[in-house]
């Protein structure tokens, strides 16, 4: 089974399809008058659809188990076809396509089984997915392709070559996965007036994000928010809570990080933890749908 622990709830639907054919009219108006021997086909064939839809993890071994919060099962009569209808909603980390699919097919089974006494012909076609929405794509950022960030890692140890960066390598990796342009990756001690100096340096620069590791926790050399903070102009609490909500579902120590966010000029800063654990999970946290800032400034509506 697929490893989904760094993703996030989201809210997830699909719809797919299935098609019943029957072979004469009077098939038809036994469904419609409920005149089949084996009972009500909708009601029937909606309620082993139902039950079908919370069994799909139970048949597919790679099928995560999630909560379904709304089924919807829908029938339109067409000459000879039945066409179904199975919507499946959910708010959690994954979709729920195969779930929509295994629904319908279920409903159209379970038809076929109700009407092949009366029906010798019947034949169930096109089963498909019709539309899904929610997840990663929904919010991947298409206003601008040319995003540039700089990586500034904050710490005496790796500053001094005697540790190796890892933290700012995985935040360039998920810029990279976000089609984000990476232009300057740096390492510099953490000191207060030395933090200030590059964040300032870059300000003017056009670089659209700042991002900070290292320099989060409460040790005594721990400076970057108290360096970081008074230079911006707008702090962005969502992105910050965001963040911590993240790491404490992961780990209870998540709390007592800070992580900072705001907007400095016309780029985003960021400080994030210096760890590679919780530099990793602040991006996977927040990218990419934090990319949406930049159509905000560009004067694009927040729901554009």
């Amino acid at each position: 089974m697929i490893d989904i622990t760094h993703k996030s709830n989201t809210l997830r639907e699909a719809t797919a399809q299935a098609i019943v054919k029957v072979s004469q009219p009077e098939t038809i108006s036994a469904i419609k008058n409920k005149t089949v021997p084996k009972g009500d086909v909708f009601a029937m064939s909606k309620a082993a659809g139902l039950l079908g839809v919370k069994k799909t993890p139970d048949l597919l071994p790679d099928c995560h188990p999630l909560p379904i919060e709304y089924t919807g099962i829908d029938f339109e009569i067409n000459d000879l076809e039945i066409t179904i209808l199975c919507t499946i909603k959910t708010i959690y980390k994954t979709g729920v396509e195969v779930e929509a699919m295994h629904g319908a097919s279920v409903v159209a089974l379970n038809m076929y089984d109700m009407l092949k006494p009366i029906d010798k012909g019947v034949e169930i076609h096109h089963i498909k997915l019709m539309h899904k929405k929610g997840g990663k794509s929904d919010f991947k950022d298409r206003f601008r392709k040319d995003i540039t960030a700089a990586v500034i890692v904050c710490s005496d140890t790796i500053a001094d070559g005697q540790k190796e960066d890892k933290a700012g390598l995985a935040i360039k990796k998920k810029l990279e996965e976000c089609e984000v342009v990476v232009s300057d990756y740096v390492v510099i001690p953490d000191e207060k007036e030395v933090i200030q100096q590059k964040a300032q340096q870059y300000k003017d620069s056009g670089i659209d994000l700042i991002i900070f590791t290292g320099g989060t926790g409460l040790s005594m050399r721990d400076v970057t928010p108290e360096a970081l903070i008074p230079l911006i102009d707008r702090r962005i609490s969502g992105i910050e809570e965001t963040v911590r909500s993240y790491g404490q579902n992961r780990t209870p120590y998540a709390m007592l990080s800070r992580s900072v966010a705001g907007t400095y000029g016309n780029s985003l800063l960021l400080a994030l933890p210096g760890s590679t654990i919780g530099a990793s999970e602040s991006m996977d946290a927040i990218f990419p749908p934090l990319l949406h800032i930049f159509r905000i400034f560009k004067g694009a509506r927040h729901d554009s």
